[in-house]
C-alpha cells in the first residue's frame, strides 16, 4: 500500500489506466461485461486453489472465481461476440512481491481470432497502457535451449529431475515433470528474459495445455498458448480457445487425477462449460491479463502492495 502522500497520484493512475483499456476496448467494438464472482462451482486447474464462502452456520455456499473464464465462454456460446472484462479475482495463494488473493483482471475474448491475432490484440493493448515496446517471441522450447541448454521435449524424466536438483538445489522430491519444467522456467528463465521488452512464449507443452488447442509443430504436439512477460514479470496468458466438449471434459477429469495424486481434493466439474462448448462455443481466442502487475511496470514499482490503494 502506498503512504498517504501519494494515495490521490496512485488513485488517479490506476484510474487513468482503466479508462485508456476501456477506451481501447470501445474502439475494437468489445463489449464490457460483468459475471459473478460468487459461484457454486470453481476451476480443476491442480495449480489453482479458490477460496471458499461459507454462511454464519458454516454451510458452504461457493467459491470466489479465480477467473471470469467459464463465465464468458458461456456467453459467447450464447452470442455475444467480443467481449471483455474488468473486475476483482480472488485465489488462495501467500501474498508477495507479485501475488495478492484479490486482484483485478482483465480477461478478454476475441471470436474469429488466430492465436497469432491476439498476441498482436495483446501487444497493442499492453502498449497503450505502458508505452511503446520492443516485441520478442520464443517458443517454449527455444526458451529453454537458449537459456538452460535443454531440450523440455527431449529430456528424460531422470535427466530432468538430476539436472532440477542441480540447478534449484533443495526442492520437493518426486514432483510431477511438468513440475520440474515450471520451477525451472520461474527461477531460471524468467529473470533471463530482456527486462525492458515484451516477450511472448508460445507453443507449450500439451500437458499444459488447460483449456487451449493442439497443433503440431516440427513434429511434436503443443498447445497453442501464450504467455506475456516484461520487466521480468508474468504478465498474461493467452489460448485458442478449445471447442471440443469431451476433450474439455477429460482434461478436466485428468485435472481431478493429478488433483488427487498431489493430494489435494477433486473439485466437481462445472459441466454448464461443457453444454456451452455442446452448445457450439465459437472459434476464438482468449486471454487473461493482471491488471495491477500492469501497473506496476508503468508505474515502475517493485511490488504488488505498491499499486494497491489499500491493503
Amino acid at each position: 500500500m502506498t503512504g498517504q502522500s501519494g494515495i490521490r497520484d496512485l488513485l488517479f493512475e490506476r484510474a487513468k489506466a482503466l479508462d485508456v483499456i476501456r477506451s481501447y476496448f470501445r474502439q475494437q467494438n468489445v463489449i464490457e461485461v460483468d459475471t459473478r464472482l460468487l459461484d457454486q462451482f470453481s476451476v480443476t486447474d491442480p495449480y489453482m486453489s479458490a477460496l471458499t464462502v461459507y454462511t454464519p452456520n458454516k454451510q458452504q455456499v461457493g467459491f470466489l472465481q479465480t477467473s471470469p473464464e467459464y463465465a464468458m465462454k458461456r456467453l459467447l456460446s450464447q452470442g455475444s461476440g467480443d467481449i471483455y472484462q474488468l473486475s476483482k479475482m480472488f485465489r488462495a495463494e501467500e501474498n508477495g512481491r507479485f501475488h495478492d488473493s484479490e486482484f483485478t483482471m482483465l480477461e478478454w475474448y476475441r471470436t474469429g481470432f488466430s492465436l497469432e491475432s491476439l498476441m498482436d490484440d495483446v501487444y497493442q493493448l499492453i502498449s497503450h497502457v505502458i508505452g511503446k515496446r520492443n516485441r520478442i517471441t520464443l517458443t517454449y522450447q527455444n526458451a529453454f535451449l537458449k537459456y538452460l541448454n535443454i531440450d523440455p521435449f527431449k529430456i528424460s524424466d531422470k535427466e530432468l529431475i538430476s539436472f532440477s536438483e542441480k540447478k534449484l538445489g533443495d526442492i520437493p522430491k518426486d514432483m510431477l515433470r511438468d513440475n520440474y519444467l515450471t520451477l525451472l522456467f520461474s527461477e531460471c528463465i524468467e529473470s533471463s528474459l530482456p527486462t525492458e521488452d515484451v516477450t511472448f512464449i508460445i507453443d507449450y507443452p500439451t500437458s499444459q495445455s488447460a483449456l487451449a488447442k493442439l497443433k503440431s509443430v516440427d513434429g511434436y504436439q503443443v498447445a497453442e498458448r501464450f504467455e506475456v512477460y516484461c520487466n521480468g514479470i508474468e504478465l498474461a496468458n493467452g489460448f485458442y480457445e478449445l471447442t471440443d466438449p469431451d476433450e474439455q471434459l477429460k482434461r478436466f477429469e485428468n485435472d481431478n487425477i493429478i488433483r488427487t495424486r498431489l493430494g489435494y481434493p477433486e473439485m466437481v466439474i462445472d459441466h454448464r462449460l461443457i453444454d456451452a462448448l455442446q452448445k457450439g462455443l465459437p472459434e476464438c481466442s482468449g486471454v487473461a491479463l493482471g491488471f495491477d502487475r500492469l501497473l506496476m511496470i508503468k508505474l515502475g514499482k517493485t511490488s504488488i502492495s505498491e499499486v494497491l490503494p489499500l491493503d
